[in-house]
């Protein structure tokens, strides 16, 4: 009966297995199994492999820490995210999976990111990115057979987190939304509050705005890309996700607006007072200008703030909301694509509205029901001793 496997000079079966990985020049990367027994022995050998390799349970030998395969993963699968999400992953990964980086990542345990979650306890949200960190750099390490998949699922069982409660959305109040009519804005200023009230626009989508972005004859904005600031200099990158691509179409007041707006314009819409190209520290200056005679236009000063804690994506709240009381004349699945978000976002906006709305009906049904039983018992009363209450 002929063997599968043939021993060589060395007097040694041997094979050569793909373990599902490649080299860097792009050919399957193999692995050599041996056995001086015989060829069943190897054969043994090799389905056993194959086996932990199908079941994604074969890692290889390897010495590299949690802190030097986390910075290896953030410069090869994050380098082209936008400058403030690496920063994000940068940071965690410098201030904090540095605390246990020296650990080998093969040896790393349940008890150690448990630990780590602990002394950081008192920062929740930084807790919430240190997870989301972990987690995608404990995957990237079982794609790369450095763990098995099943313990880069098995260290994240039952972690206690800190409770993170995000702060609540709010829309604009009737005060704001008087102020925003009636303030003495600038032209520019006043351009880019029509943008994010009439369009509810991202900030970066509304500073990156350019003349070539407006259609007058569709009434239409094109939204293609994003300003962002790194340190205080502008750059323009691509919106925050494919969704972002997207074309709003205009109110009547943000249209008359634009016919004459864009005459006045050469490039971008919003700029420095200069026509120069909108710095973090210049677009502050106007927001600050903006929430100042928002202030002034509803009866307050430099020292009655009635207007305060505004924020431009309170405009892009705001946007969502009004959108979501016309449910069901537009759908959940329209209105995120006119925000260039995901749907679920505007359900939980939407969900939001109903509960107020049941609270609102509840409440009424109360009421009318508290107001009607005292008349109906005296009316039953009445019928029944004929004692005549009315």
């Amino acid at each position: 009966m002929a063997t599968k496997y043939s021993k060589g000079k060395d007097g040694y079966f041997r094979a050569k297995i793909w373990d599902g990985s490649y080299n860097e020049d792009g050919s399957k990367h193999r692995i050599n199994v041996t056995s001086k027994k015989s060829s069943s022995d190897l054969e043994k050998k090799v389905n056993v492999l194959k086996s932990k390799i199908a079941k994604k349970e074969y890692i290889t030998s390897n010495n590299i820490t949690l802190y030097e395969y986390a910075t290896e993963w953030l410069n090869t699968y994050k380098i082209n995210r936008s400058k403030n999400t690496y920063a994000m992953y940068k940071n965690i990964i410098d201030k904090h999976i540095i605390d246990i980086g020296y650990v080998p990542i093969q040896q790393l345990t349940h008890n150690q990111l448990q630990k780590l979650i602990n002394e950081k306890a008192d920062k929740p949200r930084t807790c919430q990115q240190l997870l989301l960190t972990l987690r995608q750099v404990l995957k990237s390490a079982a794609k790369a057979q450095i763990i098995p998949v099943n313990v880069a699922y098995e260290l994240f069982d039952d972690l206690g987190l800190p409770v993170y409660k995000a702060k609540e959305k709010r829309p604009l109040t009737a005060l704001e939304i008087k102020a925003i009519k009636t303030a003495a804005f600038t032209d520019k200023e006043r351009c880019f509050v029509y943008l994010l009230y009439g369009c509810g626009l991202r900030r970066g989508e509304a500073l990156a705005l350019t003349i070539f972005d407006i259609s007058i004859e569709r009434a239409e904005i094109n939204i293609n890309k994003s300003l962002a600031f790194e340190d205080n200099k502008p750059y323009v990158k691509t919106t925050k996700t494919a969704r972002g691509e997207r074309t709003v179409p205009m109110p009547a007041y943000l249209l008359d607006f634009m016919k004459i707006y864009i005459k006045q314009t050469n490039n971008y819409l919003i700029t420095k007072t200069d026509n120069s190209e909108m710095t973090l520290s210049s677009f502050n200056n106007m927001w600050e200008q903006i929430v100042k005679k928002m202030n002034i236009a509803v009866g307050g000063n430099d020292t009655v703030k009635l207007i305060h804690n505004l924020t431009p994506h309170i405009f892009r709240h705001n946007y969502c909301t009004r959108l979501c009381y016309q449910v069901p004349a537009i759908s959940t699945k329209m209105i995120a694509r006119l925000l260039g978000d995901t749907e679920r976002m505007v359900s939980d906006v939407y969900s939001h509205i109903l509960e107020e709305k049941e609270q609102v009906n509840d409440s009424i049904e109360k009421a009318v029901l508290l107001w009607f039983l005292p008349f109906f018992l005296r009316h039953f009363l009445d019928i029944y001793f004929k004692i005549g209450y009315f």
